[in-house]
């Protein structure tokens, strides 16, 4: 493992682990098993301060088209100037994880949620509750304990995962990174996980 943090830290709320929620299922309403759209930018917030971490905004660009998602993270009061840590998830469960020095790259057993997770027979409806102020529709599945998503819109509102409440501060759907370059995983991720190994970072 590389120095940089450690995966329950990250994310990945897009990716299916195994852990399963154990709540009873009802029966959903009409409309509220509706597919996420196929591609969507989200910027969430969460709050690691109580496992020793800060603030963390993370912009979260799903494509599943392409069969990959990617997670832009970055601290609080980061420098403007300071790169990113960098998630490019892909549907057959590869994982890059980099910074500007380190790369852990990381294989899943399942790779990106689909947009019709919550019609999969994993995926449990839990009712409805209010959440930072939305009605909400509560979903769980493999890799969330709870999935709130507003009643009005059909957009996510947050998710308690691995890294607890994760808060969705802006839904675009069919945003797309433009720029090709941040969903290639650097050269040091495949030749030892360093950039001190990477000639080009001479």
């Amino acid at each position: 493992m590389s120095p940089l943090l450690p995966l329950r830290l990250l994310l990945p709320p897009l990716l299916l682990l195994a852990s399963a929620s154990g709540s009873a299922e009802l029966t959903p309403p009409p409309g509220a098993d509706a597919p996420w759209p196929d591609q969507y930018h989200a910027v969430i917030i969460t709050n690691l301060t109580d496992i020793g971490g800060r603030l963390r905004q993370i912009d979260i660009y799903y494509d599943w088209p392409r069969g990959r998602a990617l997670n832009i993270v970055r601290d609080q009061l980061m420098s403007a100037a300071a790169p990113p840590l960098v998630n490019v998830q892909w549907s057959n469960g590869t994982n890059f994880i980099f910074d500007a020095a380190s790369c852990d790259t990381i294989q899943f057993p399942v790779g990106v949620l689909p947009p019709d997770w919550k019609t999969a027979s994993a995926a449990a409806y839990l009712g409805r509750r209010r959440l930072d102020g939305f009605d909400c529709h509560v979903w769980s599945n493999f890799i969330f304990a709870r999935y709130y998503e507003d009643v009005a819109t059909g957009y996510p509102v947050a998710w308690d995962g691995v890294n607890g409440v994760q808060h969705v501060l802006s839904f675009e759907v069919g945003g797309v990174m433009q720029d090709c370059s941040m969903w290639q995983a650097p050269a040091y991720c495949f030749d030892g996980g360093s950039s001190a190994g990477d000639p080009a970072s001479a």
